[in-house]
């Protein structure tokens, strides 16, 4: 009975790493941006946004939500209105800083909102 016991549990602890997953790690390089590039949520556009839509603020779902407002984005050559929502901040401390126009060089770009 002994012995039994003893093979179950070396069969056991024998065939354990067979059923365990493998767990692979992939590193994807991406190249820099060429010199004189715009960051990467930043667009390069000629005509101005339209001014913001009204929005009608609703009841936040959760006091730790913060409302990020609509805005326009650059989507197939044309400026689409995005409607405002709440979200929960990513981390503590996080900011939304809403999209908005800047520089890159000599250039005007629109740059996406996003958490800082």
């Amino acid at each position: 009975m002994k012995h039994s016991l003893l093979t179950k549990t070396l069969l056991i602890a024998a065939a354990v790493p067979l059923f365990a997953g493998c767990v692979t790690r992939e590193v994807v390089y991406q190249p820099a941006p060429p010199p004189g590039a715009p960051p990467p949520n930043a667009v390069v556009v000629d005509p101005t946004p339209p001014p913001p839509q009204v929005e009608v603020i609703p009841v936040a779902p959760d006091p730790t939500y913060v409302w990020i407002g609509g805005s326009y984005g650059w989507y197939g050559g044309r400026w689409v209105w995005g409607p405002g929502r709440w979200a929960p901040r990513p981390r503590v401390g996080a900011v939304w800083v809403g999209p908005h126009w800047g520089y890159h060089g000599h250039r005007r770009v629109w740059v996406g909102g996003y958490w800082h």
